[in-house]
């Protein structure tokens, strides 16, 4: 249910926010791997690789990007401004 919205994300923020779909289905070792036992866990991680948050369960595209926002960071701002993320919504999801 949250691919689609990934990969709007994935498409509209290129170079402003890394999104990384890892399917548990398809490779079930990712589980233990990024700490994430159930489908559809959310990571969101900074550029230093520290963890901000985490939600579980589908969280919608407004959601993930409103998260960004309330974390401090603005992706909308030009490049040479901001500092962004090394890795958004990193999904651990089971499915679509």
């Amino acid at each position: 249910m949250m691919a689609p919205g990934l990969n709007e994300l994935k498409k509209e923020y290129a170079g402003r926010l890394e999104v990384e779909f890892i399917d548990t289905l398809r490779n079930p070792g990712a589980k233990g791997q990024y700490d994430a036992p159930f489908c559809a866990t959310q990571s969101f991680i900074d550029a230093s690789g520290k963890e901000l948050f985490r939600h579980v369960g589908f969280y919608a595209k407004p959601d993930i990007l409103a998260k960004w926002k309330e974390l401090g960071v603005d992706l909308e701002a030009p490049a040479a401004s901001r500092e962004a993320p090394k890795s958004a919504a990193q999904p651990k999801t089971g499915g679509g």
